[in-house]
């Protein structure tokens, strides 16, 4: 019963496009990006960039979809960020290079260190 009421309120949702961003690319797990996410401080705001691998997207098509950004900081030590896809405080998402991955979930990045988390780029044949 519970899941039919949820359902219908996303596909109302999915109709009427409320706070749902349409310029996004399309992104995939393995996908070197860059978030700029906007941080406020007291009454300053701020741009943050966070660039690493997206490990994880959660969520499907509906209005609370999220994805997961991991990169090493300083020392090698490795910090995860999660973002909803749709928030209004990611002003841009930059694609850098697309990954050929054969998982959905990339947790095995944490155990990895140095060389061994490097991730194989997908070439794409232009014709």
């Amino acid at each position: 019963m519970s899941s039919d009421l949820l359902r219908s309120v996303e596909e109302q949702q999915q109709k009427e496009n409320i706070g749902l961003k349409s310029d996004l690319p399309s992104l995939r797990v393995g996908d070197d990006v860059q978030v700029h996410y906007r941080i406020v401080e007291g009454e300053r705001e701020r741009i943050q960039l966070v660039r690493g691998t997206v490990m994880r997207m959660r969520g499907g098509k509906g209005a609370n979809p999220s994805f997961t950004v991991r990169r090493i900081a300083s020392h090698g030590i490795g910090v995860e960020r999660t973002f909803p896809l749709h928030s209004p405080r990611i002003e841009k998402i930059e694609v850098l290079r697309h990954a050929h991955v054969r998982r959905a979930k990339l947790y095995f990045l944490r155990i990895r260190q140095g060389k061994a988390t490097r991730i194989r780029e997908k070439r794409l044949i232009q014709s």
